[in-house]
């Protein structure tokens, strides 16, 4: 956990990462922000029993302009939804694969949220170019 933390948050943070069954190897710290792995949003989806639908909502492959809607709900609470997006442009992506990039954003964007953990400030390592473990 890079960022300081106050004791209060500290104890929340173990137990989210406790209740998700994050080990150290699912979670690294980059400049001011907690990431976690792609590995780690995986247990988290499971753990949560997550479900995402995905929508196109803009393509161009030539221009490596992508947006996909992600909508997720935990099967036991399929009312409470929760919609994000992933985006892929040539200023945020370098790699040659947009559309499975936009995918995998909208994916951690959708679990972390879902789950609560993106409003402690942590995010998937999939979200930006940077936020890869070195």
């Amino acid at each position: 956990m890079s960022k300081q933390l106050n004791p209060t948050q500290r104890a929340e943070m173990k137990r989210l990462f406790d209740e998700n069954g994050l080990t150290a190897d699912d979670i690294f710290s980059h400049n001011h922000y907690t990431i976690i792995t792609r590995g780690g949003i995986e247990k988290i989806q499971a753990t949560h029993d997550i479900a995402i639908d995905y929508t196109m909502l803009h393509l161009d492959l030539p221009g490596k302009n992508i947006l996909i809607e992600a909508r997720a709900y935990k099967r036991d609470d399929p009312s409470r939804v929760t919609v994000t997006y992933g985006e892929v442009n040539p200023k945020n992506c370098r790699n040659d694969y947009p559309v499975a990039m936009a995918e995998k954003r909208a994916l951690s964007r959708a679990i972390l949220k879902t789950a609560g953990l993106y409003a402690h400030g942590v995010f998937g390592e999939d979200e930006a170019e940077d936020f890869k473990k070195k």
